[in-house]
């Protein structure tokens, strides 16, 4: 079932966007189990939302490293916000942080892909008569960041940065880089591409990417776990960000915060549209307003149009889940763990990510994540 019907999908992108503006937090103080009020903006306007504090106590997450800077963010509004109340998330990859749900040692996991059929089954044995569940809450984009003397503008596709990723294609000046960029003084260097070497919800969405638009070029299945060949690692999304900064003619894939939060250059991408789409939230938007949901019931995982040759349609975007028991969630904090997700997903917590580099979720969406918060036991 789409998100959105056809003919609202243009203005459904609209309204993503113009969640991306300029809203900072200020904490209030707060009686343990009242409301907070949020106040924010440039101009030190009053926003009109409040955080529900609910009752005080301490969450333990763990998981995604892409959606770090926004859980952040988050945690120190919403815990300054309400007295008594802390919020601790390890970035420790999507994958430690599944594992770690499933062990029970965290209320919640970050995920840039969703539970798997086997993930769900292990997610059981902890949410006692029930099962882990998928909510969309962080939305953003990969960004093909790279370090090139002289190149400002890099312009990819599909099969070329596959190739570049799997050492198929190993220096700059290659005719299938060039034919993309007419014009750029490419260095006849060798490439230094640098990935994951954690399992990573990043890295699995970018290989989504390479499966769907590479033209075959990207020979294995997608997975959080790296799979081509050649390159070097780097642990976490702050790893690889930090890599391509110090390292001339280097290229990796990172969320568009990091890319921001580390100067780096994001490449454009060539999708068979009218002209290359640049990585940014606007065209991000754009892709999140043609999602459509792939999960049942409670869980509102998402199905995304990699290979989307939509004009102005970036289309290596992922979305972090925050994994939970749909029942069996911990008693003395689950007060504290829906209120706190009730906050994220809000139009408040929605705008405040969007000046970080993310893509503030539709409205659509996020009405249906507030509708199962409520309903978590």
């Amino acid at each position: 079932m789409k998100l959105q019907r056809n003919g609202r999908s243009k203005a459904l992108a609209i309204g993503a966007m113009a969640l991306v503006s300029s809203l900072s937090l200020a904490a209030c103080g707060s009686d343990n189990n009242g409301t907070a009020g949020a106040a924010g903006g440039a101009g030190g306007s009053s926003s009109a939302a409040a955080i529900n504090c609910g009752k005080p106590g301490a969450l333990i997450a763990a998981g995604s490293t892409a959606q770090g800077n926004a859980i952040d963010l988050w945690k120190t509004t919403f815990g300054a916000a309400c007295s008594g109340t802390t919020v601790n998330y390890g970035g420790v990859g999507s994958g430690a942080g599944i594992q770690q749900f499933t062990q029970g040692k965290v209320q919640f996991a970050g995920s840039d892909s969703a539970l798997k059929p086997a993930e769900v089954d292990a997610t059981k044995a902890v949410c006692t008569g029930g099962q882990g569940i998928d909510l969309p809450m962080v939305g953003g984009l990969i960004s093909l960041v790279y370090n090139i003397e002289g190149v400002d503008n890099l312009v990819l596709d599909g099969p070329t940065a596959a190739k570049i990723f799997d050492s198929q294609i190993t220096k700059w000046n290659d005719p299938a880089i060039a034919a993309l960029n007419p014009g750029a003084k490419l260095p006849d260097a060798d490439i230094q591409s640098f990935h994951r070497s954690d399992d990573s919800g990043t890295t699995d969405n970018l290989t989504k990417y390479f499966s769907k638009a590479g033209g075959g070029a990207w020979s294995y299945p997608s997975s959080k776990t790296w799979a081509g060949k050649g390159g070097q690692s780097a642990n976490g999304s702050a790893g690889v960000a930090a890599q391509v900064k110090q390292v001339k003619n280097s290229i990796s894939y990172v969320e568009l915060s990091f890319a921001q939060t580390n100067s780096l250059k994001s490449a454009a991408i060539n999708t068979g549209a009218s002209k290359p789409v640049a990585a940014t939230a606007e065209n991000a938007a754009n892709t999140f307003a043609k999602a459509k949901a792939a999960g049942t019931g409670s869980d509102l995982a998402l199905s995304l149009d990699y290979a989307t040759k939509d004009e102005g349609s970036y289309p290596l975007v992922l979305v972090t889940y925050e994994i939970v028991c749909d029942k069996g969630n911990k008693a003395d904090t689950l007060d504290t763990l829906k209120a706190f997700l009730t906050y994220t997903a809000s139009d408040a917590g929605q705008k405040a990510i969007g000046e970080k580099g993310y893509v503030p979720l539709p409205k659509e969406l996020t009405g249906k994540v507030n509708a199962v918060i409520p309903t978590l036991a």
